[in-house]
């Protein structure tokens, strides 16, 4: 990856609004209800680059499949590793759907058998985010093909040439 220049990306945070305005104090007041904290997803100029893909192990995001994940058909994916290795690379108003609660329909590229690779998209495919501020991205079909089990270790990364996931089962629990 060397040889390439590096990706563009913005990093992804949140604002918090903790203080209200005059015109929000006074609307509290005239209602007789506390402010109420918001957050807004915004863009910065990160001092760092974005990490590297190294191709040779580019699997950025690594996940043991839990009984719950198995049950649901869906991947967890942490808030942190979803805004370092997946949102920097999107559009400000692509990641604001999703943290917005929209489900995003992605594409995402089964490599574990490396000269067959199968991709999966459309409606079937699809990243939400939780309740908890994680985030999942369901794909029932791969998880049928792939027969992923309890266990399981997959690895995962978005590619921002493609604009594609690539997944890789990586080990396999009999």
């Amino acid at each position: 990856m060397s040889d390439q220049r590096p990706f563009l990306s913005l990093k992804k945070t949140f604002f918090y609004n903790f203080f209200p305005s005059k015109a929000e104090e006074e609307a509290c007041k005239v209602n007789n209800t506390p402010h109420v904290v918001t957050r807004e997803l915004i863009e910065k100029r990160d001092v760092y680059p974005p990490p590297k893909i190294d191709l040779k192990n580019p699997w950025q995001i690594k996940i043991k499949i839990t009984s719950g994940e198995v049950e649901a058909r869906m991947l967890m994916i942490p808030f942190i590793e979803t805004f370092e290795y997946i949102l920097r690379y999107w559009t400000l108003e692509m990641a604001k759907i999703l943290v917005n609660g929209c489900g995003v329909h992605v594409d995402v590229w089964d490599v574990t058998a490396e000269n067959f690779p199968k991709k999966y998209e459309g409606e079937s495919v699809c990243l939400w985010k939780l309740y908890n501020d994680d985030y999942s991205l369901l794909c029932i079909e791969l998880f049928n093909d792939s027969r992923l089990g309890v266990g399981d270790e997959i690895g995962l990364f978005w590619d921002p040439r493609s604009l594609n996931f690539m997944f890789k089962l990586l080990s396999r629990v009999s």
